[in-house]
């Protein structure tokens, strides 16, 4: 049985929706290992998402963007949590609905994500700086 776990750290990225599944498998090569398993994703913060998105299109991930900032705007009205910025508050509850943790299956040394399916990392605030995402790796090698 294997388990491993380690703290990565995403470079900074802009505003919107990113695709990272090559930062992260960089960062965790002992998958190649795992005949049967899961990767379990944890992103530690509360204004940034973890999702499983189209990996073809740009324009998916762009979309997404748009969407989410007319769903949730920044500088609305009824939001009390201003201390740290307009984006602030919107980028926590953007966070809320799209999640911060993955659990994505491991077979034969590969992520068994479908033919159009990646990582994103959704960052929810103007300069949201790099990321920690704790990968834990466990299952079979």
């Amino acid at each position: 049985m294997l388990f491993h776990q380690v703290i990565l750290k995403l470079r900074p990225r802009s505003r919107g929706f990113h695709l990272v599944t090559s930062e992260i498998l960089s960062a965790v090569p002992e998958i190649a290992k795992v005949k049967g398993g899961f990767l379990h994703l944890f992103l530690q913060h509360t204004s940034a998402s973890i999702l499983i998105g189209e990996n073809a299109d740009p324009d998916v991930r762009a979309d997404m963007e748009r969407w989410a900032n007319q769903a949730v705007p920044d500088g609305a009205p009824y939001f009390e949590h201003t201390l740290e910025g307009v984006d602030d508050m919107p980028a926590h509850v953007k966070s809320g609905l799209f999640g911060g943790q993955l659990s994505i299956p491991v077979k034969d040394g590969k992520l068994l994500l479908g033919t159009w399916q990646g990582i994103y990392l959704g960052e929810h605030r103007d300069g949201g700086g790099s990321r920690n995402v704790v990968a834990t790796i466990w299952g079979q090698d």
